[in-house]
């Protein structure tokens, strides 16, 4: 509410209370009195309600200024006159009285009610009889006992706390529930003639907001249960239990499948899984146990006197076997959608046991997180306990990543070609851009050592933009008609800017698109399949080629033909090893070799090491050949001697391998 608006409420109530205190003061003063004490001494005690507690905000000198100027007013019009006009005056303080905000009540030295108004009746749930003038206060409270407040408490105690606090004669505020869910803000100001009056705020939305936020501060919105904040203090607490003998375990939790479940269903669906699995997970713990919720499908268990990992070990049982049913999505809003029936989703839990996994949350927290991951890559849908060779090998992972880096920052990469020979002339046609990695300690490291870290970690992305320029930049030195092909992660296409990325490098580099062949794995096409259709559309619009590499090892690879128009398919090396020897090697060979035919599709035989293998791949309509027959990957330097030297054989009964 705006301060000008408080000011105004604060001076308002101020005013009523006044009001109805001097019509209190009239109706006790003597009626000879020019001005009656007790109207003043009612105002006096009024404004002091109004400055702590009926209006809240109003200072005592605001208050004071008011009293000050409403006493004025009144003693300059106000004079010893006939009845209807202090009827008509008393009317105007009992109307200001009944429309106030705030319950109010007055008494007396002897401990009677001289008035109480409408909203005090409302609050209690009052009838008008029960509050007339001169009721006892011992009275009051058994009639608002009566009227179903404070069950349980007895009247003679509750009378009896509410007159010790008033028998001090000082200023006090109180809270009081007088029925469940019912909270107020009772503010008690003594009179100077020995009674008392009391201003009775509902604080009630307010102590709900209140302990709404609270409860938000330290539980998840979604689910309820417990946050990171709570589970800190959980830890804290076992960890303090831990060092006097009573150890505990501390589970991560992770929903196998939830990312794809959730794209494929929608947010909605995927909060309502969420929150049916708090309830399954809930519902194999204990009360004494704590379940927390971390973020997106990560739940946290504290399993208290838990210290034998068989003891945490059953418990876990419990969770995973209680995920094997599948779940019920209905529409938890009511808003007319069907549910979805039949989800199913796993869980993998990582458990660490506390204090000889860990003597600080954070610690336990990372080794139950190294036992998760452990779970996830051997198994998911199992648990897995920390071992301390976990922590070796979490380091070691972490090392490697500080290392690849920086590996980008000090120009450690390197780029090898290694050529591709059209199978009809045996000339070089092009050359395939293959990462290596100088590391300053290990020498030079191969892509498979590396490359899964780099796409765990997203590095793959500056390091796939790198090699892109650089093997644009180094092709555009070549023959016009030499091209390059470049590999392409999936992780790569979940970057928004990797068309402008390709572009860029063309640019830079002046090669024409033409030259440039972007290589694909099917699992590139795995994920948002529309999307990346559509990416692969904005990347051949510039004009480059885009091939399918290690074809056939996916079982979706002849939907993808039809999907998008690839201009070249990889025949994996698998394949290609076993073409000779095995005849089912051999017909997929030329069932892929005959389908590029028909389609008109370049199909380039991989990992190629062998004469007789070339001949056979030629024979069966292959179109290109790459492998060690022809040359291992070279570095850039070596790619003139690979173009300078004759690898055509006019025979075309085999093509020769070229000494690097």
């Amino acid at each position: 509410m705006p301060l000008r608006a408080l000011s105004l409420l604060s001076i308002a109530a101020a005013g009523v209370l006044g009001a109805a205190c001097a019509w209190a003061g009239l109706e006790a003063g003597p009626a000879q009195a020019p001005w009656p004490d007790g109207a003043v001494d009612g105002w006096a005690a009024a404004m002091q309600v109004a400055g702590g507690g009926a209006a809240g905000l109003l200072a005592g000198g605001v208050a004071g200024v008011l009293g000050a100027a409403f006493l004025r007013l009144l003693r300059r019009f106000w004079q010893p006159s006939p009845a209807a006009d202090l009827a008509a005056l008393q009317a105007r303080f009992a109307a200001a009285l009944t429309h106030i905000g705030q319950g109010l009540s007055m008494y007396d030295r002897h401990g009677a009610l001289v008035v109480a108004n409408p909203r005090y009746c409302e609050l209690y749930g009052l009838a008008p009889d029960d509050v007339r003038p001169g009721t006892t206060f011992r009275q009051m409270a058994d009639r608002c006992q009566a009227a179903g407040n404070f069950a349980g408490l007895a009247a003679e105690e509750m009378h009896g706390f509410r007159m010790r606090r008033i028998q001090s004669r000082t200023s006090m505020t109180l809270i009081e529930e007088p029925r469940p869910g019912m909270a107020l803000r009772i503010r008690t100001e003594p009179l100077a003639d020995g009674g008392w009056i009391s201003t009775f705020d509902d604080i009630t939305a307010h102590r709900q907001a209140e302990q709404q936020a609270a409860f938000l501060a330290r539980h998840d919105a979604l689910t309820g249960l417990s946050n990171r904040i709570m589970l800190r203090d959980r830890l804290e607490q076992e960890l303090a239990k831990a060092s006097r003998g009573q150890p505990f375990a501390v589970m991560l939790l992770d929903l196998d499948r939830f990312k794809g479940i959730n794209d494929l269903l929608g947010h909605p669906a995927g909060d309502r899984l969420l929150q049916l699995a708090g309830e399954r997970m809930q519902a194999c713990v204990r009360e004494v146990d704590l379940l927390a919720r971390l973020g997106a499908d990560e739940f946290a268990l504290v399993v208290a006197e838990a210290g034998l990992p068989g003891s945490a070990g059953r418990v876990a049982e419990r969770i995973v076997a209680a995920f094997a049913a599948p779940f019920e999505l209905g529409a938890p809003d009511g808003d007319g959608q069907p549910g979805v029936r039949g989800v199913a989703v796993g869980v993998s839990i990582g458990i660490a046991i506390a204090p000889g996994d860990g003597g600080t949350p954070d610690a336990l927290l990372r080794h139950a997180d190294m036992a998760l991951h452990r779970a996830k890559a051997e198994h998911r849908g199992t648990a897995r306990f920390f071992e301390a060779a976990m922590d070796a090998t979490h380091l070691a992972k972490r090392q490697a990543e500080h290392d690849l880096r920086l590996a980008l920052e000090r120009e450690e990469f390197r780029v090898f070609y290694q050529p591709l020979v059209s199978l009809r002339t045996g000339a070089v046609v092009a050359f395939e851009a293959l990462l290596r990695w100088q590391h300053p300690a290990r020498g030079l490291v191969q892509p498979l050592e590396f490359i899964p870290l780099a796409e765990e970690t997203g590095l793959i992305v500056p390091i796939g933009g790198w090699v892109v320029r650089t093997a644009c930049r180094d092709a555009a030195a070549w023959p016009s008609g030499i091209g390059v092909a470049v590999n392409l992660s999936a992780v790569q296409f979940r970057s928004p800017t990797l068309v402008e990325s390709v572009q860029a490098a063309l640019a830079e580099s002046s090669l024409a698109a033409a030259r440039l062949e972007l290589e694909i794995t099917e699992s590139v096409l795995l994920h948002d399949c529309p999307g990346t259709l559509a990416m692969l559309h904005a990347l051949r619009a510039l004009g480059v080629r885009i091939a399918m590499d290690d074809f056939g090892t996916g079982y979706s690879s002849l939907s993808y033909l039809h999907s998008f128009p690839f201009d070249k398919i990889k025949i994996d090396r698998m394949f290609v090893r076993d073409v000779l020897d095995r005849a089912s090697s051999g017909a997929i060979v030329r069932a892929i070799t005959g389908l590029g035919a028909s389609l008109g599709i370049a199909t380039t035989a991989e990992g190629v090491e062998t004469a007789e293998q070339m001949a056979r791949l030629r024979r069966d309509g292959c179109t290109e050949a790459q492998g060690f027959l022809i040359s291992r990957p070279v570095p850039v330097g070596g790619v003139a001697a690979l173009l300078a030297a004759d690898v055509r054989d006019t025979s075309h009964s085999a093509i020769h391998p070229v000494p690097v």
